[in-house]
């Protein structure tokens, strides 16, 4: 990939969390690092000077770059440590050892044990986590501790045993920690509500114990041991930050891929992600041409096919949006809710994150492919009869019925076409008329064009509800060129789209870009009328005061409002202030018309 290729990149990367990767000329995984903005992270490393020389190293082997979007900075640091471990990068030197992130564990076990670990044995056991913040482990476990008396010896405390006689009470069952479950002084169902209490708290549902925190760190406020009070303080905050679940690394989903798509009239985007051992160890999205107008399932059923080939995936269990064939041993499964739910989440959200820099990068590289792909897309939303290539859109401008006024502008391939913008006067409507005078401007616009010869638009825009529509309307029928343009009236509440004769309006995705362009049509319609009627009610101004004035013109004028700011400073200055601006003939003129 080109120097060229890689600032194409870099110009479409999202402005979002996630895991960035760098590969040399021959595919090989040079350095795995995270972002709290990818964009911005990743377009340092090319836009300075770096000091560090194995830096500049690096920086002249990239030639591809790849990311994963992850909803937050905590995701990608674990996802970070996933990658480093799976590929040890050549440049990464942290996180290459078999270190992980620690683990809150509730042991399979009678009377359960509650602690942290870095390993997570495939025993039943459950785990919550993992925490980048050792911190958050040790409020959470001085927590339960504070709450609910556990044991935390390792005895074997089964039934046979315990009934036996065979452990004897320990010191922290006389300090009150523990309520002696190894003699039979507590009985199992009495602790397992307490395991169940505790459970709730790991997966974030601690209302309850946040209330007693509060309630203790008062009294301690009111008995004035206030460092005790900062103490429980310190711990409401982090309880408060606190975040059970992690998308990137679950020990309850094993060896899966998950697989997603998203896709518009020509291509679709497959994104796989590859879990191994409840960890994110790889994303790969790819790029589908259609061409016979497949669906999805027949694009995911081949995506799953060749990415399943390509990465030597063995996984039994595939993740999908929606029940596709695949190879009747592997288990398909259409997530609902919960873990596996928010995994194909993340999925699409990739998806759809590539699909994105992908018509950047094609706007940069292939302005033609970008341009049919927006007008093939109008097309189909607006249910016209050919692609929207030139539009134009009308606006009127009038305050308080003065100076009305006008603005036509053109958009031709999606995009301002300025030198045709044209504004009208209003000439044959009195007073504050919208109807009217869209009636007149659209006339006026659409007779000169077919006088002309001129080409004329495929879709007109009208900025207005039905009323500014159907005035539009009446001049295309004088005209004759109903049906032979598309008309559209946009009504700016709740940006209804709405069509002749038809009394129920069009709404678009606010997210679409047909939308987006109409939107952009209308504020430039409003912008240049706006901007022509302040010019005319400014130069009305200019006519009425100054230029009334024998041997005064616009020239003049203007230099006095360049200094005094306003007809009223002027009025108010002195004869001698005016001379310095105009000389003492004209000032003498000016003087004496505002003093007579």
């Amino acid at each position: 990939m080109s120097t060229t290729a890689v600032e194409i990149l870099l110009q479409t990367l999202p402005d979002s969390p996630g895991v960035y990767q760098f590969y040399d000329k021959d595919g090989k995984i040079l350095y795995v690092g995270k972002a709290k903005n990818l964009k911005k992270r990743v377009s340092s490393y090319f836009n300075k000077q770096h000091d560090n020389g194995k830096t500049r190293v690096l920086v002249r082997k990239i030639e591809d770059i790849k990311h994963i979007v992850v909803p937050t900075e905590t995701d990608a640091l674990l996802l970070e440590n996933n990658l480093i471990k799976k590929y040890q990068p050549r440049y990464n030197v942290l996180l290459k050892d078999d270190k992980s992130y620690p683990w809150l564990c509730i042991k399979k076990e009678r009377f359960p044990r509650i602690f942290s670990t870095r390993r997570v044995i495939r025993d039943g056991s459950e785990y919550f986590g993992p925490y980048t913040n050792i911190r958050t482990i040790r409020t959470l476990l001085e927590l339960i501790k504070g709450l609910y008396p556990l044991r935390t010896c390792n005895y074997d405390l089964s039934k046979p045993k315990v009934d036996a006689g065979k452990y004897k009470v320990c010191l922290e069952y006389h300090l009150g920690n523990c309520k002696g479950p190894c003699e039979g002084l507590q009985t199992e169902e009495e602790y397992n509500t307490q395991i169940r209490a505790i459970r709730e708290i790991l997966k974030g549902n601690f209302k309850d114990s946040l209330h007693t925190f509060r309630e203790r760190m008062k009294a301690y406020a009111e008995d004035m041991q206030f460092e005790e009070a900062q103490k429980i303080k310190e711990k409401l905050e982090v309880l408060e930050n606190y975040q059970a679940k992690s998308t990137i690394v679950n020990p309850k989903i094993s060896n899966v891929d998950v697989f997603s798509i998203v896709s518009d009239d020509s291509y679709g985007y497959v994104n796989f992600l590859q879990l191994s051992y409840g960890a994110i160890i790889r994303a790969h999205t790819i790029e589908m041409k259609k061409k016979l107008e497949e669906s999805d399932e027949e694009l995911l059923e081949l995506a799953i096919t060749e990415l399943r080939q390509r990465f030597h995936s063995r996984s039994r269990e595939i993740y999908v949006p929606f029940p596709v064939e695949v190879s009747p041993e592997v288990k398909v499964t259409v997530p609902k809710l919960g873990d596996k739910k928010r995994l194909l989440e993340l999925s699409e959200r990739n998806a759809r994150f590539y699909r994105q820099e992908r018509f950047k990068q094609t706007k940069i590289t292939d302005p033609d492919r970008h341009v049919n792909r927006i007008m093939t897309q109008m097309k189909q939303d607006l249910r016209l009869k050919q692609e929207p290539r030139h539009i134009e859109c009308f606006d009127n401008s009038n305050i308080q019925g003065t100076n009305p006024v006008a603005a036509c502008v053109v958009f031709k391939d999606g995009k301002p076409s300025k030198k045709d913008y044209r504004h009208f006067n209003i000439k044959t409507v009195e007073g504050p008329d919208d109807f009217a005078s869209m009636e007149e401007v659209v006339f006026r616009r659409y007779k000169r064009l077919v006088e002309e010869g001129q080409s004329l638009p495929q879709l007109i825009v009208i900025d207005g509800g039905k009323g500014q529509l159907s005035s539009a309307l009446k001049s295309l029928d004088i005209l004759g060129l109903r049906g032979k343009i598309a008309i559209i009236g946009i009504a700016k509440r709740l940006e209804e789209i709405y069509y002749p004769g038809d009394s129920v309006p069009l709404y678009l995705d606010k997210k679409s870009e047909t939308l987006k362009i109409i939107q952009h049509l209308r504020n430039e319609a409003h912008r240049f009328g706006i901007t022509f009627h302040r010019n005319k009610r400014s130069n009305a101004a200019l006519d009425t005061e100054l230029t009334n004035i024998e041997g005064v013109g616009d020239k003049t004028a203007e230099e006095l409002l360049k200094e005094f700011r306003s007809v009223k400073r002027i009025k108010e200055a002195e004869l001698g202030d005016i001379s310095k601006v105009i000389g003492q003939a004209k000032a003498r003129k000016i003087y004496d018309y505002f003093h007579p």
